[in-house]
């Protein structure tokens, strides 16, 4: 099974600044994920044309099933998180990581109903200062909703905005998390034309085996974004991928 987690900058390439949602999708189709988490989706904002990009992500994915996080409301539209499965999602829920005055974010709570059994896939986009990106871990990890699945494979993904790597010896270590990440040097996927940080992270725990992880590295991943993909190979145990 194949997971991708993207900071698609709204479809706004990082050095052009040009809006193409359709290297986005190049990027999507040929990597070719089961499960998207997608980062600052536009919905409805004048940069981006106005366009629905959940509806246009989704279509384009061929999505069994989706969730969509409307986080930053603008004057016209907003931007979110994007979650799309090639199987059916059988529970989710949506909780906020807003603290305080500071930038809405918000995590997607998601138990996928995949060939190999259920997988619990908590997927975020975190803030800028280390300890508000702590205090919302700790929110996320101790909330009863995703409590509701703690005794499924987990995984956990997105983008950290963790620059010095400290969560995993934080809020996701004592939680029994391991990361799929490490070392951080070989996975670094901002910014794309010359990537220096390591944003984009994988956790997981339980029956999950990770068997690969990547960053691509072609023109369209270069280009589409300001970030690149991370994308991710894994089974649950005793099943193969």
């Amino acid at each position: 099974m194949r997971i991708l987690t993207y900071n698609i900058h709204k479809g706004i390439g990082g050095r052009d600044r040009r809006y193409c949602l359709q290297r986005v999708l190049d990027c999507l189709a040929h990597e070719s994920p089961d499960i998207v988490c997608l980062q600052e989706v536009d919905r409805g904002v004048p940069r981006s044309s106005r366009d629905d990009q959940p509806k246009l992500l989704r279509e384009a994915f061929e999505a069994a099933d989706w969730l969509f996080q409307l986080n930053v409301h603008l004057k016209v539209g907003g931007y979110g998180n994007l979650l799309l499965s090639k199987w059916p999602i059988k529970r989710s829920h949506q909780i906020s990581l807003r603290r305080g005055l500071r930038k809405a974010r918000g995590a997607q709570l998601a138990v996928i109903d995949t060939p190999a059994g259920p997988l619990h896939v908590a997927h975020f986009h975190l803030g800028l200062s280390e300890r508000e990106r702590h205090w919302q871990v700790h929110r996320l990890l101790e909330h009863r909703l995703f409590l509701e699945s703690a005794d499924l494979p987990t995984i956990c993904i997105g983008d950290t905005n963790d620059w010095r790597n400290t969560l995993i010896s934080g809020p996701f270590a004592k939680e029994g998390f391991q990361q799929a990440t490490a070392p951080s040097d070989k996975f670094r996927t901002f910014p794309s034309w010359l990537p220096v940080g390591a944003l984009d992270k994988l956790y997981f725990r339980g029956a999950v085996e990770i068997e690969h992880v990547r960053v691509p590295n072609t023109k369209l991943s270069r280009t589409a974004s300001d970030h690149r993909p991370l994308v991710a190979e894994f089974s649950l145990a005793g099943k193969s991928s």
